[in-house]
């Protein structure tokens, strides 16, 4: 079926042909007729990723790791005898080897295929998440404007990784986490978010947070020509940045205003908002936020730069709002609990600055999407990228 005069297909081939049964992708609603056979065919996803990640006969790049993640058929998801939490799971990872069922061992029977192969195409992916202070007015020109520059007051870039397994962290002084699966979403998270944005901070009323995803090369980014080609086109266009930028697209990219950061910052610190649960966790405000279109969530560790100095246990970690451009909602906020006295010297200061300036240092923790929506934006999603 790949073969192309005894030659094995090049990624960029694959891909190209993956695309042309990936008719399914991100719909709620499938109609049959709207899948071909091959969509359908197990063996014939078995066969694209043994050559994609396995067999293929391009090397496989730094951006790849070592490890292939092997999605379980939905019918034995969370049916196993096993105590084994990971037998349990909707998927399970093996180290890369140079032949597929190898890999699998007894599981090959459990495997489904085409899920697999969209799951690595986003696990060897590369990401980059942008997290920036922008001013209100710019971005509502932006919007009438989309493919203008957006100009952040402030930004911090990070890349991340994507991965079917969540990353739940305890907001308090011990900084625990406790890993549990995700799929069929993705989560990016952020280890060190409390160090990696300890200076973002809205302070203006006109401030936004913003967050943008990106990807950008590896596993999803093929190249067209030759390595060989490749590299005399860079050395003939060096100089020119348009004909040596890399292809880029934009996963997620959302914005919450100061305004509704400080609203659902007051509304668990004094009555914890009938609309926003609450649980106490330490000295951190966590806020989850919806993406555009309720699509994906961005969670966010917020806290008042003022009460933090009442602590001198170490830096805070912010919470990360989720929101998309042009909308943004809040689905719900964890509060934390401050200690007495921390309580009684804000509770001092905030009596006579309730409708002041309050600035508020926010860290991004993660952003989650469902695995559907990421391989369909990788593999169709056109326009120009979000570009800060």
């Amino acid at each position: 079926m790949f073969a192309h005069g005894g030659e094995t297909p090049s990624r960029y081939e694959l891909l190209s042909i993956v695309k042309k049964h990936s008719k399914l992708l991100g719909k709620t609603v499938v109609d049959e007729q709207d899948a071909s056979d091959i969509e359908m065919d197990q063996a014939f996803w078995h066969d694209v990723m043994n050559l994609y990640f396995v067999q293929g006969k391009e090397s496989r790049g730094r951006q790849d790791d070592d490890l292939v993640f092997f999605v379980r058929k939905m019918n034995l998801q969370g049916y196993s005898s096993s105590d084994d939490s990971n037998a349990n799971a909707p998927y399970f990872v093996r180290r890369w080897a140079s032949k597929l069922d190898n890999m699998v061992g007894d599981n090959l029977m459990e495997v489904d295929w085409r899920r697999s192969f969209y799951l690595n195409i986003i696990a060897h992916t590369s990401f980059t998440v942008t997290v920036a202070i922008c001013s209100n007015q710019v971005l509502q020109h932006h919007r009438v404007g989309q493919d203008t520059k957006l100009s952040p007051i402030y930004k911090v870039v990070k890349t991340v990784y994507a991965s079917p397994s969540r990353v739940n962290f305890h907001l308090d002084s011990r900084k625990e986490a406790e890993t549990v699966p995700a799929y069929p979403d993705i989560c990016f998270a952020i280890d060190d978010f409390d160090s990696t944005f300890d200076t973002v901070v809205l302070s203006d009323p006109d401030h936004c947070y913003c967050v943008v995803l990106n990807a950008q090369s590896g596993a999803a980014f093929p190249s067209k020509m030759s390595e060989n080609e490749v590299s005399d086109k860079l050395q003939k266009t060096e100089g020119d940045s348009r004909e040596t930028d890399r292809t880029k697209v934009t996963i997620f990219s959302g914005f919450v205003s100061y305004q509704m950061v400080r609203e659902s910052y007051d509304a668990g610190r004094n009555r914890f908002g009938s609309l926003l649960s609450f649980s106490p966790s330490g000295k951190i405000d966590r806020i989850y936020m919806q993406g555009p279109g309720g699509r994906g969530e961005v969670e966010v560790a917020v806290s008042s730069v003022e009460d933090q100095s009442q602590h001198s246990s170490g830096p805070s970690s912010p919470v990360v709002s989720k929101s998309g451009f042009g909308l943004a909602t809040i689905v719900r906020r964890a509060a934390s609990v401050a200690s007495v006295a921390a309580k009684h010297a804000y509770a001092a200061a905030s009596k006579n600055a309730d409708d002041e300036m309050l600035p508020l240092n926010c860290s991004l923790m993660s952003v989650s999407l469902p695995w559907e929506h990421i391989a369909h934006d990788l593999l169709f999603k056109g326009g120009p990228p979000v570009s800060m």
